[in-house]
């Protein structure tokens, strides 16, 4: 397995890396996923895309380095998703492997995400990696979810 770290404008984000985070983030459209890539770059956001020795992306993480005063420097995983036909092969494992690699490279202090209570085989998972669940996230909407689209 191979995981490499995609710049916005390389073509593998949309031909490789988006049908993989598609399935956690169904509503990301091409252009939308360009988008939020081109703004939230220079905010930090970076994606990674595991490859097999074949070729074919099977992984995929969203993440970018925090600053803040709980944590003081962190790398947050906005994504981290393994194509379903791949789990249970590795691939998560190896994916949190190499953002840990980052985490620690950039002196940070915890690795941590945000899951869907929905998701518990994603949590079973990430208590498997030794992730701790150390907080409640809440959330306020401030738009409709079809405003959001727009």
């Amino acid at each position: 397995m191979k995981i490499i770290d995609l710049e916005p404008g390389d073509p593998r984000l949309e031909s490789d890396l988006l049908p993989v985070l598609s399935e956690l983030r169904p509503h990301l459209t091409p252009e939308l996923f360009r988008e939020v890539y081109e703004a939230g770059h220079p905010q930090g956001l970076r994606f990674s895309a595991a490859y097999t020795d074949g070729g074919r992306c099977v992984g995929a993480a969203g993440w970018r380095i925090v600053n803040n005063t709980s944590s003081l420097r962190k790398l947050y995983v906005d994504d981290l998703v393994t194509a379903a036909v791949d789990r249970s092969t590795g691939v998560g494992h190896a994916l949190v492997a190499h953002l840990d690699t980052h985490a620690r490279a950039a002196g940070c202090h915890e690795l941590n995400l945000d899951s869907g209570t929905h998701r518990t085989g994603a949590h079973r998972f990430y208590l498997r990696e030794r992730f701790d669940i150390v907080a409640f996230h809440f959330t306020r909407p401030l738009t409709a979810p079809d405003d959001a689209a727009s």
